[in-house]
């Protein structure tokens, strides 16, 4: 493969195709980052000589020669607020959502990034200048054209510190931002630095394209702009978004009732009277109806026939899924998790032979055996998960009573009390993770209480609770969960965790190509924030989902996110 750049191709393909023939890198990752650096993704399967696990370079799939047209699909999950989809906190909200606004690309479930609201991108050598070119003929629900001047809007919003978006902790923003001192003082009377957008870095040089103009080297740019709070929004936008939903997708919003439904019709006229023109192709259902069910109960929703489908279910009711006449259950391995995370800088989690001790407590395998018997993987307390490309297999964490008891002797804490807030926000399975946790800890002394909330409730202290059990949903790499979560200052840094080496090391394996040396590299970084035993990670789950047979085409995304463009139902 040449790396001759008149035929388009950035040179970073063909090393990493030299890579993968030199047995460094995996095709489907070679898939992965071809498709990031702009190769469509049928060229790169093509490139790697596998099987296409969704050749189509559209981000939807082919057209279903069977499907029918018409009809609703009533799908079981909570209902939740749609306030400013660039501050969502989950995933259930971005899933309402997500059927009116769109993305610029689309990460699918075979990690392969694919245009979206963007017909295509382009990355310089050294990977500091990305430049999108925008699909012609993209119409918003208000009879508008999408233009790049939307665009550079949305980019704008998310970097102002006053959004508060979780999107400037991931790497393509943090290269477009910069701290600055506008002399305002902290609790503590330090100086309170901001981040804001560095002038220049953003250009629109037309209508249909605009320019990231990063000051840093960055790979990941296309999978960053698919976190769920980087949607689309028309300029116009006013909080709450329920008010006003106007997007580019193939759906409006026809009702909420918070805890109770969610109603998405599609779209045949602009808000002007035009016929809406939808660039994405056919679209097969009428109507979405989201029907509010707690996780526990969805199933049992879907039993009597109450909807079609649901969010999900969890392993204890497996037994239950099967017994239901045609239904088809969708299982995915996933990057999902329950982080028991301690505010490193109140007490008594400042005390890091504290949090060793608390560490030093746990069978996170036997945990994981009790809570997922079936499926998932052990959680090792540095949120890099195992089906993550660049994860580092690091040595099994080891349960120590003894060195617990004696950490905790030495840090005048021996008779140690704590409380942990849960919410239960994707159901039941994260309280039993935090009881067996309760019941290990108790053998080195400590008291570990257990105050469970409403799941509404701890999502307005999620970021706020010195304890807490918060789920994490999966993303394709584990730098891209890192940078969100554990980085100094961002709006997601719930831990309130700050190590400059932690950063450092971070950056150093995100600006690597070679798979093999981000792997090394990234045994540095999941050995800093483990060994700060910042989070108590027992497990990462599997996620199911199951549908009725009726049902043809119910995503099976290890994020959950549902894009329901081609999923159609029998009459």
């Amino acid at each position: 493969m040449s790396q001759d750049k008149s035929n388009g191709t950035h040179p970073k393909v063909a090393e990493a195709f030299d890579l993968m023939k030199r047995g460094r890198m995996d095709r489907r990752e070679f898939v992965r980052i071809a498709a990031l650096l702009g190769v469509s993704a049928g060229t790169a399967y093509a490139l790697a000589g596998v099987k296409p696990a969704a050749a189509a370079d559209m981000p939807f799939p082919a057209d279903d020669a069977a499907a029918k047209m018409g009809g609703k699909i009533r799908i079981g999950m909570q209902v939740q607020k749609m306030e400013d989809p660039a501050t969502y906190s989950w995933v259930q909200m971005s899933n309402q959502t997500r059927q009116i606004v769109e993305y610029l690309v689309m990460t699918g479930v075979d990690n392969v990034t694919r245009p979206m609201l963007a017909e295509k991108w382009t990355a310089s050598d050294d990977l500091k200048t990305w430049t999108f070119t925008l699909r012609k003929g993209v119409m918003w629900h208000n009879g508008e054209e999408f233009t790049s001047d939307h665009v550079k809007w949305n980019f704008e919003r998310w970097c102002d510190a006053k959004t508060a978006s979780s999107n400037i902790g991931l790497s393509t923003f943090s290269a477009i931002t910069e701290e600055v001192d506008k002399g305002e003082k902290d609790d503590k009377g330090n100086a309170k630095k901001t981040r804001q957008l560095i002038a220049g870095s953003i250009e629109t040089p037309d209508k249909n394209t605009i320019t990231l103009k990063l000051s840093k080297s960055v790979l990941s740019v296309p999978e960053d702009l698919y976190n769920y709070p980087t949607a689309i929004l028309h300029s116009s936008f006013k909080a709450p978004f329920h008010q006003n939903p106007i997007g580019t997708g193939p759906y409006r919003l026809a009702e909420l009732k918070v805890g109770e439904k969610c109603i998405l019709q599609r779209v045949t006229k602009t808000t002007d009277g035009k016929d809406f023109n939808y660039w994405g192709g056919k679209v097969y259902l009428d109507e979405i109806q989201y029907l509010h069910y707690e996780a526990e109960n969805q199933l049992a929703a879907m039993q009597s026939g109450q909807v079609d489908a649901i969010y999900e279910f969890t392993s204890d009711q497996m037994e239950l899924a099967k017994s239901i006449p045609g239904a088809q259950i969708v299982p995915a391995r996933t990057a999902q998790t329950n982080v028991c995370r301690m505010q490193v800088d109140k007490k008594p989690f400042d005390n890091p032979k504290i949090r060793k001790a608390m560490q030093m407590c746990l069978d996170r395998a036997a945990i994981k055996a009790l809570v997922y018997p079936e499926g998932g993987d052990v959680g090792e307390d540095h949120h890099v998960a195992p089906l993550h490309p660049e994860y580092f297999a690091l040595p099994p964490l080891k349960r120590d009573i003894a060195g617990a008891k004696a950490l905790l002797k030495e840090a005048g804490a021996e008779n140690l009390e704590v409380t942990i807030d849960v919410g239960n926000t994707e159901g039941p399975w994260q309280q039993q993770m935090v009881e067996a946790m309760r019941d290990q800890m108790a053998e080195a002394g400590i008291k570990l209480n257990l105050n469970v909330m409403p799941a509404d409730k701890y999502w307005e202290i999620w970021d706020k609770t010195v304890f807490g059990a918060t789920s994490w949903t999966h993303r394709p790499l584990g730098t891209m969960v890192l940078s969100l979560a554990y980085r100094k200052g961002v709006p997601w840094n719930e831990s309130h965790y700050n190590n400059p080496d932690f950063d450092a090391a971070l950056s150093d394996a995100e600006a690597t190509l070679d798979v093999t040396a981000r792997k090394a590299k990234m045994e540095k970084v999941q050995k800093i924030i483990q060994g700060d035993a910042v989070i108590l990670q027992s497990l990462w789950r599997p996620i199911y989902s199951v549908a009725a047979k009726k049902v043809h085409g119910y995503p099976a995304h290890p994020t959950q996110y549902h894009q329901l463009n081609k999923v159609w139902i029998e009459a």
